[in-house]
């Protein structure tokens, strides 16, 4: 494994001008700089370039995109658009980031099951720091001097 984060011995390259129907299965990382028509799975990283294009599914670890995706996206750690990145479709990812410039048309689930309808009660055995504050007081028939 290299210091970059990419095993350079498990590459596979979709290189500019090839296209593709299908599918692919690897361990590692996959680079598209040209057409999949098909789906991707992969734990490693899927990286598509500034003229790569995929239309299908894509199932990996990470996504990083600068080109043109149309597809499912299912990301397990993160998926990064960088400045010249479309994607249309559906993204669910823990992590969802896009550069300035980067566009994005669909539906996101970034794994939030509930919402919070009131703010979380502290255990009983915690004291409300409210109740400690000082509360104003009133002296009654007489004239305090300030």
């Amino acid at each position: 494994m290299k210091k970059n984060g990419f095993d350079d011995g498990n590459i596979t390259l979709l290189a500019k001008g090839v296209e593709l129907k299908g599918e692919i299965r690897v361990d590692g990382t996959v680079r598209i700089d040209g057409r999949l028509e098909g789906d991707i799975y992969t734990k490693g990283q899927v990286i598509v370039g500034e003229d790569g294009v995929v239309k299908g599914t894509i199932t990996a670890g990470v996504l990083i995109s600068s080109g043109r995706i149309k597809a499912t996206v299912t990301a397990s750690e993160r998926v990064q658009l960088l400045k010249t990145g479309l994607l249309m479709g559906e993204v669910r990812a823990p992590l969802f980031a896009m550069e300035e410039g980067a566009k994005f048309q669909g539906t996101s689930d970034m794994g939030v099951t509930t919402w919070p309808e009131e703010a979380p009660r502290q255990p009983a055995h915690m004291r409300d720091p409210a109740s400690s504050r000082p509360r104003p007081v009133a002296l009654i028939g007489k004239e305090s001097e300030l």
